[in-house]
């Protein structure tokens, strides 16, 4: 099946043209006064996101991180019940009230799955480690030891390692075997080998798609198979971890993924208008296009991992757009929970909201479809969070304290207002410190700046629906011979043609732009910078120094006021 460049999308097809906004429960907002993000916060904060009012964001879904019950050892990627609600969040009755109110509004409700691992106090878990014999013994990747050492210690199956540090095998003495985790030890991998586990699974994807979700998000589904012999990765010459010194050739990637998703694809698909989103867990955008399918993205990391650098930017464009080709449809992502926030990564000596603005263009005019992240509408930085405060488990580990980046600084609350706690909560303090600016860059301080990074992004948002091309056109990189200044065409079917023109340099430059394909001149449809310029009769454009723009041929430019939205 195709999804051409060219494919003209449908009601079904919103996961295509939309902007997804992911929301890390604990940080969105609080609504009980705990100082602790939970569902009610959401649901009261949902006219940010979207809906008629001229401050919504406009974004078409909502994806949440975990929102099950659990321990807590990775802040909800250790799951105790997969179709229960953490009563830290609220309750099954605030999530369905949360989806109500999120479709009143137009909004899309995505969930994030772990079905790679569980929390070893998961019922599966508790009862696989009871017994060899029951009915849960193979739900869990179990191995007796290959042999002991010369004082009568267990020898680990194989050379694996967990991404968090350490062996990739804990020792269970009760059942006198070795279970293998690709994370915390209190985090086992399932064994997606047993029927039973494939079973149990997919009922739980059937148990949300029942209650009304419109998509799911599967955390690190390329690692749910392993290589049935358990054979130990080939070893790499450097690299800065012990993970990262392995070839990880038989602990993910298994070609059994490919049936697995087919079959979990035919599900989503009985349901008009759903879809999914895979997490991939590591690997270049060639492997991310390979799990790709129409109705199902997959996550590439390009362009997370490239740096402020026009040159760098351009090869990345170039990569996903080689990787993807016209028959694959990309995700465009620049932060998220695991990740520093791209305010921060970009950040320099100056320019740094600016740099932020162009990100912004970047993201949302890029062929694919952007996720947000919380935050990144006010260009919510990083926040430094001590020692003593840490709550990332391997960021607390003094072992890998010289290699690992603490997530927390990624995931502090967001603040609302110039208020206590960034009007963030009720309460006399949040989960976690909040930005230490949080008492200028708020949401309510940015709304009503026109010139702020939110009134951007609501912007930029707005033309992105009026115009098509932006959505669900094709793309072409236009080279405009300035080494730091890179440019994009995207194109209709019809077409009609918008051009993406973005400044990476700290100082002003100027282009000339090649005409629109069906003739006439280009129309300043937005700037990063207040007042926007137009190019001039020849096509010569002043950039201003990190100044991102996109300009509208005649047919598209007769259409829009002057707001970027549809006259």
């Amino acid at each position: 099946m195709s999804d051409s460049g060219a494919h003209l999308p449908g009601a079904d097809d919103w996961w295509r043209t939309g902007i997804v906004y992911q929301v890390y429960p604990r940080s969105f907002a609080d609504g009980d006064g705990d100082g602790v993000g939970d569902l009610p916060g959401i649901i009261a904060h949902l006219d940010h996101l979207a809906g008629d009012g001229p401050d919504a964001l406009g974004v078409d879904a909502v994806w949440l991180s975990p929102i099950y019950p659990s321990p807590g050892l990775d802040l909800g990627y250790d799951v105790s019940d997969y179709t229960g609600i953490d009563p830290m969040f609220g309750t099954a009755d605030d999530l369905d009230r949360l989806v109500g109110e999120a479709h009143r509004r137009g909004l899309k409700v995505i969930l994030d799955l772990v079905l790679n691992h569980s929390s070893d106090l998961h019922p599966w878990f508790v009862a696989s480690r009871s017994s060899r014999d029951g009915p849960y013994a193979d739900w869990y990747i179990w191995r007796d030891p290959p042999g002991r050492t010369a004082d009568g210690a267990p020898l680990v199956p194989n050379n694996w390692v967990s991404y968090f540090g350490g062996p990739a095998w804990t020792w269970d003495e009760g059942r006198g075997q070795w279970y293998m985790h690709t994370f915390l030890p209190q985090q086992p991998d399932l064994n997606w080998r047993s029927p039973a586990v494939r079973a149990a699974c997919l009922d739980v994807i059937r148990t949300w798609l029942d209650r009304g979700v419109d998509g799911l998000r599967f955390d690190v589904f390329n690692a749910f198979f392993k290589h049935a012999d358990l054979l130990s990765n080939p070893l790499l010459p450097d690299g800065p971890t012990a993970y990262a010194r392995q070839v990880h050739r038989y602990d993910k990637n298994q070609p059994e993924m490919a049936e697995l998703l087919a079959e979990i694809r035919a599900i989503v698909d009985e349901r008009p208008g759903r879809m999914t989103v895979g997490e991939l867990f590591e690997g270049p955008a060639e492997l991310s296009a390979a799990y790709a399918a129409p109705r199902h993205l997959v996550f590439d990391w390009a362009l997370v991992e490239t740096p402020w650098d026009a040159a760098a930017f351009a090869r990345s464009i170039a990569v996903r757009e080689t990787a993807f080709g016209p028959d694959r449809w990309p995700t465009v992502v620049l932060s998220n929970h695991d990740r520093s926030r791209h305010a921060s990564r970009f950040e320099g000596t100056r320019r740094t909201d600016e740099r932020a603005r162009v990100a912004a263009v970047l993201e949302l005019t890029l062929r694919g479809t952007p996720f947000l992240y919380y935050g990144e509408e006010i260009a919510l930085r990083d926040v430094e969070v001590p020692e003593d405060e840490i709550v990332d488990p391997p960021a607390r580990r003094p072992d890998l304290r010289a290699t690992w980046w603490n997530r927390d600084q990624a995931r502090a609350p967001l603040p609302w207002g110039p208020g206590p706690n960034g009007d963030f909560t009720t309460g006399r303090r949040t989960w976690m410190r909040m930005s230490p600016d949080f008492a200028s860059r708020n949401v309510a301080s940015q709304a009503a700046d026109p010139s702020s990074t939110l009134s951007l992004y609501r912007r930029l948002i707005r033309l992105r629906r009026a115009v098509p091309a932006l959505s669900g056109g094709s793309q072409e990189t236009i080279d405009l011979g300035v080494g730091d200044v890179i440019a994009w065409r995207r194109t209709d079917p019809d077409g009609t043609a918008a051009l993406v023109v973005l400044g990476f340099a700290d100082e002003g430059r100027e282009v000339v732009l090649p005409g629109p394909p069906g003739g006439g001149s280009w129309t300043t449809a937005l700037s990063t910078h207040v007042p926007a310029w137009a190019p001039d009769g020849h096509g010569r454009l002043a950039l201003r120094p990190c100044e991102a723009m996109v300009l509208v041929d005649g047919r598209i430019a007769a259409t829009l006021g002057d707001d970027g939205a549809p006259a």
